[in-house]
């Protein structure tokens, strides 16, 4: 598994080489929270043949684990893990892997990685595909009690998870519309046990607040890139019509909702529950984008 160095951290990536078109922009694919770039391998298989992919871990996440892990401050740790800061870590790392131009396709929290990223380094980036990302409305008393949940989940889980007989199917039933493969409720056990406790606090608090939510639709409404909304009919996590509220901002929507794509019979892990599907609208998009 290969690493680069990024502010100190060491993150983990892949990237594949294409057999065709050397010329295409690179996918590069931002996991969501609590996951890691292992999702991605179902989706990327349809792209293998014509465009370079990466997928990465994020900072403090996956394998992408600070060196580090005692912040000497709050405000250090706060720095840290804002969703700026995360898209900052991406642009060191296209430098770093000299990729000049790029796609940027992220899954929930990590759509909106991908949205400051397309806003700090347009000349790198030609577009962004959202996956099961959405939001711009801040809802005091829905937020208070995710940041709540999320806060307990990472506080109090167990370090023998892993162990317990049939835990993974469990995972595989959680945010999804029907049951993912037992694997992948696996992947998700590690990754919850594995991730580094400020990171996920971190960015689960800063993506939260009032400031950073209602920030959202003005970066979509200010990007000049093309920017595409998929979501998933069933996602209970980010429905439908928090997808279609960001969206609107961008001047694709055009008032039909132009760059929203719906997955039928998807939760909220679409790149996992339907990669197939997933994998030829984006592809149809890319082309005629391109």
């Amino acid at each position: 598994m290969p690493t680069i160095d990024i502010l100190g951290v060491p993150h983990a990536y892949q990237l594949t080489s294409p057999t065709s078109q050397a010329s295409n922009p690179v996918l590069v694919f931002v996991h969501g929270w609590l996951l890691s770039r292992q999702y991605w391998h179902p989706l990327i298989q349809s792209f293998s043949g014509d465009y370079p992919c990466l997928i990465y871990d994020l900072r403090g996440f996956g394998e992408s684990q600070p060196l580090d892990n005692s912040p000497s401050n709050h405000e250090q740790v706060s720095s840290v893990y804002t969703l700026e800061a995360y898209a900052q870590d991406l642009i060191i790392l296209l430098e770093k892997l000299e990729i000049k131009q790029s796609w940027l396709i992220g899954h929930s929290l990590g759509g909106s990685i991908a949205l400051w990223g397309a806003k700090l380094c347009p000349e790198k980036v030609r577009g962004v595909i959202c996956l099961n990302a959405g939001g711009g409305i801040y809802l005091k008393e829905e937020f208070e009690r995710f940041r709540q949940a999320g806060q307990q989940l990472v506080k109090y889980r167990p370090s023998w998870l892993s162990s317990v007989p049939l835990i993974d199917i469990l995972f595989s039933r959680i945010m999804v519309h029907t049951p993912i493969k037992r694997q992948w409720g696996r992947q998700r056990v590690l990754d919850l046990i594995r991730a580094n406790p400020e990171a996920a606090l971190g960015s689960l608090l800063d993506s939260t607040t009032e400031t950073e939510v209602h920030q959202l639709p003005q970066i979509v409404s200010n990007l000049s890139q093309p920017v595409y909304f998929f979501a998933g009919d069933k996602d209970t996590v980010m429905e439908p019509q928090y997808v279609r509220y960001l969206a609107s901002f961008h001047e694709l929507f055009d008032f039909q909702a132009k760059n929203v794509i719906d997955l039928p019979n998807c939760g909220h892990m679409s790149m996992v529950e339907q990669p197939e599907l997933l994998g030829e609208k984006i592809l149809n998009l890319l082309m005629t984008s391109s």
